[in-house]
Parts: structure tokens; sequence; C-alpha cells
């Protein structure tokens, strides 16, 4: 098999790539920061001691993360319009799936940020008077988000690698980009191959600034 990468010019990444690039960069943004307040919100609820919060939210944790993300992305955007009769298109319906999705997977890893924070803390905020929303706000989120800051970026960049799934729907993502280009120049095993090195390059680069973050929190301690 002879590989020709000549095609892969400046023009051609901005015709065909950079497009799904931003949309992949975009719903990895969104479905983070939903994700985490959402997960957030759901960890609370684990956490409440409320049977009425607790329940419903570890059914929808266990729910999500018993199914493959795929099956979700197309249920969501088949069914939904069936159910409401307006079609929410394949980008709007990826950054709502991803988002309740990573939601499950925040909320485990905020929920573990939380109860790693000593008790000791919680009942001091209590003894100077301080509400249970108080103390969650001012004492405890806050070192859980540090604690658990390197594990919430790993799960974003498992995130970015999943962006790929959206093929299912036909969305604009970075690897339909690289799909398009290589069905117009009839080049797919080339294009393939970029596609899985610029996702490496990406991931790699980024899990490199997660270790660097990572030795600077623990310095931090």
């Amino acid at each position: 098999m002879n590989l020709d990468f000549s095609f892969l010019t400046w023009g051609v990444v901005q015709s065909f790539v950079l497009k799904g690039l931003v949309f992949s960069v975009q719903l990895t943004l969104v479905a983070m920061v939903g994700g985490i307040v959402l997960g957030t919100a759901l960890a609370l609820m684990r956490l409440s001691g409320r049977a009425w919060l607790e329940k419903p939210a570890a059914a929808y944790v266990n729910t999500m993360r018993s199914i493959p993300l795929v099956m979700v992305i197309l249920w969501f955007f088949l069914l939904i319009p069936l159910m409401t009769g307006r079609p929410l298109g394949a980008e709007v319906s990826a950054m709502i799936t991803f988002t309740l999705f990573e939601a499950a997977y925040y909320s485990e890893i905020m929920r573990a940020g939380i109860q790693s924070v000593p008790k000791g803390q919680v009942h001091a905020g209590y003894a100077v008077g301080m509400t249970y929303r108080q103390t969650m706000q001012l004492i405890v989120l806050p070192q859980a988000f540090r604690n658990m800051l390197p594990v919430l970026l790993t799960q974003t960049i498992i995130l970015f690698q999943d962006t790929s799934l959206v093929y299912a729907i036909g969305a604009y993502d970075l690897l339909k980009g690289f799909e398009i280009a290589g069905k117009n120049f009839n080049r797919p095993v080339e294009t393939y191959l970029v596609a899985a090195v610029v996702y490496f390059a990406v991931c790699f680069a980024l899990s490199l600034l997660v270790r660097r973050l990572q030795n600077r929190i623990a310095i931090i301690r």
C-alpha cells in the first residue's frame, strides 16, 4: 500500500478539518462545564443523607454509567424529536447528551473529592454558625475542587476523545472533517491515520499539563 499525504495541505485543513476541530473543542468545553455543575449537584444530593434526594441521584448516576455513550447519543437524537415534535439538530443534541452523560462521571469524582475533605472542617464550620450551604460553598467545595482538579481534567481528556462518537448522528466534528477530506481526495487511510495522530498529540499534550498541575498541587499541600 502506497501512502500519499501530499494532498493534506493547509488549504485542505482549513476547508475540512478546522470546522470539525472547533466543534469538538466547543462540545468538550460545554460538556465539561455543564457536567461539572450538574455533577456537583448530583454529588451533593447523594451526600445529603436525605433519601428523597439521594436515591434519584444514585439512580441517575448508576443508569448513565451503565449505558454506552453512543447509545445515549442515538436515543436522545432519535427519541426527543418524536416526543417534542421538533428536531434539535445534531450539534445541539450532542451538547445536551454529552453534558447529561458526563455529569454522572463528574459526580463520582466530585463525591470522592468532597469526602476527601476532613469532617473536622465541616464540624468547625457548623461550630462558628455556618449553615450547610455556607459550609459546602466556603469550606468543602473549594478544597474538593483543588483535590480533584487533576482527575476532573483527566476525565475531560477522555471526553474530548469521546466526541468522535457524534459521527453516529452526523455531527461535524474533528473526525468527520478528516473523513470528508479522505472521501473527497480518495485517501481515507491517510486521513484516518492523520486523525489518529492529531487525537494522540492533543490528548498527550493535555495529559502532560495535567501531570504538571498534579505535581504543583502536591507541592502546595
